[in-house]
């Protein structure tokens, strides 16, 4: 595995490279010892497994107690994965960066705590896995507009084409409230 810098503090891009034969493939998701010396201490709280399909937005979702860090992973399909730094002492607080994530790529996402987050399916099926290092609070799970002007994110969306979303995300709150629900 190599570990690459991404545009927020924290925020990494795992390669793996997996072992290819005639019998298929075999890929090492998540090695505790690489990971560790990339500076990532998963500490696993809880691993999910979401299966879905294009057009399906989750997110932007964010613990306040218990701040998960997250390793995301694209199974099968490809998705718009984004995050926004929430973290008022981070020099990218209130930044927002995205990035298409593809499981053909072989790459993992590495979220550190105190980021939003949330992903965009692109392709028709899309199975997205990934291990957070606190289980979740229902008392203290938020969910950030995803489509807040203030934070920006560029989400890939024809014109005038709508994401599906859960009540939950549909009611996200604007960054300028998060921000000063924190003062």
């Amino acid at each position: 595995m190599t570990a690459t810098g991404e545009a927020l503090q924290g925020m990494l891009v795992c390669a793996r490279v997996p072992h290819v034969d005639s019998r298929g493939s075999f890929d090492v998701l998540s090695n505790r010892d690489e990971l560790a010396a990339a500076g990532v201490n998963l500490g696993l709280g809880q691993d999910n497994l979401i299966k879905t399909r294009r057009g399906v937005l989750r997110g932007m979702h964010y613990q306040s107690r218990r701040p998960q860090g997250k390793l995301a992973t694209v199974l099968a399909g490809e998705v718009y994965d984004a995050a926004v730094d929430l973290r008022p002492d981070s020099p990218t607080y209130g930044r927002a960066m995205g990035r298409i994530l593809r499981a053909a790529d072989h790459v993992s996402l590495w979220l550190p705590p105190g980021l939003a987050h949330g992903f965009l399916a692109l392709s028709e099926e899309v199975v997205y896995f990934y291990q957070v290092s606190a289980e979740w609070d229902p008392e203290e799970a938020h969910v950030l507009a995803w489509d807040d002007p203030e934070v920006g994110i560029d989400w890939p969306l024809a014109s005038g084409e709508q994401p599906i979303l859960s009540d939950r995300d549909r009611a996200g709150r604007s960054f300028a409230s998060i921000r000063a629900a924190r003062r």
